[in-house]
């Protein structure tokens, strides 16, 4: 197998460099071995090296960055909705002690060629939510902020509309929170 090195001049490539780190191979591992959690500024991609850890979204965006200034071809960056519960992402008893069976959780991976790759922390296994999978759009690095939210939003607030749930957006999203908290405690 030939390995992809990473040869752009950016500042990024650089920093990668900087870490021993030539290979696009060699890149997704230490990404997904740097802790899990957010970032200080999501926007700002060079925070994953500097503060060695990421979401889901701020590590798929700056793999993404890095293909894109490096031209690696056919890597995409993708917002997957998947049913969330406690079967498919350690999140505790808290959906199934409030009656939920599964919240609409915003997921960020690559596609490279047509294969998921999830880079979130070692242990992450995309077979895990592929079957729980709804919906799928790829996106831009710049997009993982602002229009992820507001996209999950979204999806979550129609959802509840034709399900014609009983509980409130607002309810659904606070239950989701304490959700990410628990994963988010799983891995420090």
């Amino acid at each position: 197998m030939i390995k992809t090195i990473l040869k752009s001049s950016d500042l990024l490539t650089q920093q990668i460099q900087n870490l021993g780190i030539d290979t696009w191979d060699d890149l997704l591992i230490y990404i997904k071995n740097i802790s899990y959690g957010r970032n200080a500024n999501c926007e700002d991609l060079s925070l994953i090296l500097k503060e060695n850890k990421g979401t889901c979204s701020s590590k798929h965006a700056f793999l993404k960055e890095i293909a894109n200034l490096n031209k690696i071809p056919n890597v995409k960056l993708i917002i997957g909705i998947y049913k969330m519960n406690e079967i498919n992402t350690k999140i505790g008893t808290i959906l199934s002690d409030n009656s939920i069976d599964f919240i609409p959780e915003a997921h960020c991976y690559l596609k490279i060629d047509k294969n998921r790759i999830d880079c979130t922390t070692p242990k992450s296994n995309f077979a895990k939510i592929e079957k729980d999978l709804l919906e799928e759009i790829e996106i831009e690095p710049y997009q993982v902020g602002e229009f992820k939210i507001k996209f999950h939003k979204n999806f979550i607030k129609k959802w509840l509309s034709d399900s014609n749930a009983t509980i409130t957006f607002e309810q659904l999203w606070a239950f989701r929170e304490q959700c990410i908290t628990y994963l988010s405690q799983q891995y420090l």
